[in-house]
């Protein structure tokens, strides 16, 4: 995995504090790879998932520095997401 997948997992751990979330989700980092969110936290990975969300690495790290809302990324274009919206929603209010 590359180094912002890696870099991201622990972002996004140390975000989640322990919680995990319910369901499964998938981030792919356009370039870079992809990362699992579930119940244990996150981890570097790519299998099927409830939600996935597709981002470059810099729109990535603007949502998890808190720089860049998810909802107004997914309405920009800088955000896709394919699957359940409502996981897509929850993971939203997890990671502000």
């Amino acid at each position: 995995m590359s180094e912002v997948v890696n870099g991201a997992v622990k972002a996004l751990n140390d975000k989640m504090d322990g919680q995990g979330f319910d369901g499964t989700a998938k981030f792919h980092i356009t370039g870079e790879g992809s990362l699992m969110i579930d119940g244990d936290g996150a981890r570097a990975g790519d299998e099927e998932a409830d939600v996935t969300l597709t981002a470059d690495a810099e729109t990535f790290e603007a949502i998890l520095n808190g720089d860049q809302d998810p909802t107004s990324a997914f309405m920009s274009g800088k955000l896709a997401v394919d699957g359940d919206m409502g996981k897509a929603m929850q993971l939203a209010q997890v990671l502000s």
